[in-house]
């Protein structure tokens, strides 16, 4: 525990990683202030109104703000709410070693923590680098064991990895982020289950609130066991069949997963499952010129752990669309693209898309490639009426490591979820303020620059 602690604190991120994290941080932002509006985050908003209203008039020093709105809260109430909201459209990055959600935790942690310690960009970005490590290293330690168990990586891996972000820019000793980062192994848990409904947001809200939490209870001298994570009844051994070792974290320092593994930026709001799926469609359908009408049958070869995560066959909400192949690959036919407006409730309802959805059959491909990371890859045949068959196969899709995001998508992409949230002119004030995080002296001035009305304390 000590050594991964100690790389918590001294690491020295390079500066090429420093520039994939604040990549990483405008998108998260971007969707963050998207998902403020949405009834997941609105309860949290209002629970978190509720719980400490009352209290702030005894409360002394720095509120934290919750963004996309003109709420001010404690530190681990705003990381609750903003990792909820950042989660809110699964439209937030992945990482296909920890199977998670790296940023929502992350970011939401590392802004509140920010706040606290009145850090600068820089310190921000390298929390988010050593936050990301450790996730990551516990995801190649565990996978894809521990997410075939039924726990949702973003929650139980990332509680420890906003843990670690929250040590760092907090200021924590070494000891006392071994401690911090035994404190978030039990607090560490989300479950599958919960996939398309409002908790799974919620466990990314709740895991960067466990990991502020973490810090903060270390930092005033509550202790934990050093080997809660590695010990036979630790965090490895009850959550991964295989009990394994800690020995991901060898090379750590010097090397990279940040740059080795990489983040993926989503470009469709829906469940990283189904983008290979989707671009794979789209580019057929913009090649070869077919609407929803000409569609006989669509068929979608996937992995075996594809099915686990996408169980929606027949949405009933917006939140099940988004796991549910025939649900996107039918909207995706029947607009030609896949955005925030494919997942509003009334397209539940779209005939064009109830009709096409059962003609769409998603099945276990035995023939893709068993080396490849999970939920990567897709075969996609469309059957027309006029007798065509279409096939292509993919192996990834826009946005990850090898096919990244370019600057103007990405800045599209922000505009688009700021613009939920903020009037045009903040949301590119905002967007050329995240531009130069590394070289903001306060995270709490860039706040600024996003936020659309007066903070009001609760």
């Amino acid at each position: 525990m000590l050594s991964l602690a100690r790389f918590v604190i001294d690491a020295t991120p390079p500066q090429a990683a420093r520039a994939v994290a604040a990549r990483a941080v405008l998108d998260t932002i971007g969707v963050m202030l998207a998902g403020a509006s949405e009834p997941a985050a609105r309860i949290v908003q209002q629970v978190v109104a509720a719980e400490e209203g009352a209290a702030v008039a005894k409360a002394s020093g720095r509120r934290c703000r919750i963004l996309g709105t003109d709420l001010c809260a404690s530190a681990s109430a705003a990381a609750l709410a903003n990792g909820t909201a950042a989660h809110a459209h699964d439209f937030d990055d992945m990482c296909f070693v920890s199977l998670a959600h790296p940023s929502a935790p992350l970011v939401s942690a590392g802004l509140a923590a920010a706040e606290l310690a009145d850090a600068s960009g820089r310190a921000l970005l390298e929390a988010y680098i050593v936050g990301f490590e450790v996730e990551a290293r516990l995801g190649r330690a565990m996978n894809p064991r521990h997410y075939r168990r039924g726990w949702h990586c973003t929650s139980t891996l990332g509680t420890l990895g906003a843990a670690a972000a929250a040590s760092r820019l907090l200021g924590l000793q070494i000891v006392q982020t071994g401690h911090a980062l035994a404190i978030a192994a039990s607090e560490a848990s989300g479950l599958k289950e919960n996939f398309g409904s409002m908790v799974k947001p919620l466990h990314a809200g709740l895991a960067a609130r466990n990991g502020v939490v973490a810090a903060r209870l270390a930092a005033s001298g509550m202790t934990a066991s050093a080997s809660a994570l590695d010990g036979p009844q630790g965090f490895l051994a009850a959550m991964d069949s295989a009990s394994p070792s800690l020995d991901a974290q060898s090379d750590l320092g010097s090397r990279w997963e940040i740059l080795d593994t990489g983040i993926t930026v989503k470009l469709y709001p829906s469940c990283a499952a189904t983008h290979p799926a989707l671009d794979t469609l789209l580019d057929l359908q913009r090649r070869h010129r077919f609407t929803a009408g000409d569609v006989e049958t669509i068929e979608i070869g996937v992995d075996a752990i594809t099915p686990t995560v996408l169980v929606h066959d027949r949405p009933s909400t917006a939140l099940e669309g988004k796991f549910s192949m025939p649900f996107c690959a039918a909207a995706a036919v029947v607009d030609g693209h896949v955005g925030l407006d494919s997942f509003d409730d009334d397209r539940l309802r779209d005939d064009r898309i109830v009709r096409l959805m059962p003609r769409v059959r998603m099945h276990l491909d035995a023939t893709l490639d068993r080396s490849a990371a999970p939920l990567t890859q897709a075969r996609v045949t469309v059957r027309l009426a006029d007798g065509r068959v279409l096939t292509a196969s993919a192996n990834g899709a826009r946005g990850y490591p090898d096919r990244p995001a370019h600057d103007d998508e990405l800045a599209e992409k922000f505009t688009a979820c700021a613009l939920r949230a903020l009037p045009e002119a903040r949301a590119r004030e905002g967007l050329a303020a995240l531009r130069a995080i590394d070289h903001a002296q306060r995270v709490r001035s860039l706040i600024d620059s996003l936020q659309a009305l007066p903070v009001q304390k609760i």
